[in-house]
């Protein structure tokens, strides 16, 4: 990383923990238990071919991660390798429903994330909050489900709530009610659409669930209407461009719509979503926006503003944050 990019302070806002395992990890936690990787890892990478053969991958990746001082110890590293590239934020996607798979109570898996959340901060300084995530093709009940035990709001550090997953699964106003009930409950509120399925996605997200921030949302840029709703609403994008070239969403960077939604006045922001998977970082990916796009010091803070603004974060810390930026 070359110094440019290394001296930016940088947020991310759309990782999810289960997929931010690296490989080294998985053949540590396999070992472990006494697990063959072969259907999902060869030669120190992930193996995957398509969107579904990815949740495949993450979902047995998951697997390997049964006690709390597991995630701990996975939440600590993700945390403090982010922090070594220069992030001083995040906030982690987290599936109860993925910890339950694996024989762990989501008392416990929040227990241990939280631990490893501390360590983090205490090692490097760095902030994090904690999104619980249903998941859309376990379907509406699981999923509303998930809204009901956030907004019992099991640990501190969950401070929001939302929907991951296959996207092409149901329509968005299959989940409202769980929606509803996480906003009752004052949570912040974001959804993965406009990713696989294109616009319409998006507007159905935004009609049905009523977001404040969309994961992903780069395919509104085939409707410009939708692109400048997203504008006039200041609807955040938890935009990851690596992760969308990877999965075929678009060819290339050159061709990724990151920079027509900025200049369109979008709200945008940068994030690896599930970096091992990707051959990404938050590092990597602010470093690619600036090879692609000519962006400077000061536009790259421009977006790590835009997600301390918009974080699922208390007031006093969010200041905190920003003041940070310089």
């Amino acid at each position: 990383m070359d110094t440019l990019i290394a001296d930016v302070k940088k947020a991310e806002i759309h990782c999810h923990i289960e997929g931010a395992v690296p490989a080294d990890l998985v053949l540590r936690q396999a070992a472990k238990y006494g697990v063959d990787t072969t259907p999902f890892l060869a030669e120190g990478s992930y193996v995957w071919s398509d969107f579904t053969s990815f949740l495949s991958a993450y979902d047995q990746t998951a697997q390997l991660f049964r006690t709390p001082e597991d995630y701990a110890a996975l939440a600590a590293g993700y945390l403090t390798g982010i922090a070594a590239e220069g992030a001083i934020y995040a906030e982690i996607f987290i599936s109860p429903d993925h910890a339950r798979q694996a024989g762990l109570s989501p008392e416990a898996y929040f227990e241990g994330l939280g631990e490893g959340i501390m360590q983090a901060r205490q090692r490097c300084g760095i902030e994090c909050r904690m999104i619980v995530t249903g998941i859309r093709h376990f379907g509406a009940e699981a999923v509303e489900a998930a809204a009901l035990l956030t907004a019992r709001r099991p640990h501190p550090l969950i401070t929001g709530f939302g929907m991951a997953g296959e996207e092409r699964c149901g329509r968005a106003r299959d989940y409202a009610r769980a929606f509803d009930i996480a906003r009752d409950a004052d949570l912040g509120l974001t959804v993965h659409a406009g990713e696989l399925a294109g616009p319409e996605s998006v507007r159905d997200a935004l009609d049905a669930l009523r977001p404040s921030r969309i994961g992903h949302g780069v395919r509104a840029i085939d409707d410009s209407g939708l692109v400048a709703r997203l504008a006039s609403e200041g609807i955040i994008l938890e935009v990851c461009p690596g992760s969308n070239v990877k999965l075929g969403v678009y060819a290339d960077w050159p061709s990724h719509p990151f920079e027509r939604l900025r200049q369109a006045g979008v709200r945008v922001t940068l994030s690896s979503d599930d970096p091992p998977h990707f051959d990404s970082s938050i590092g990597h990916e602010y470093a690619m926006a600036a090879q692609t796009w000519g962006y400077d010091a000061s536009t790259l803070t421009q977006f790590t503003q835009t997600a301390l603004e918009t974080a699922f974060v208390d007031e006093p810390t969010r200041q905190k944050l920003l003041g940070q930026l310089g």
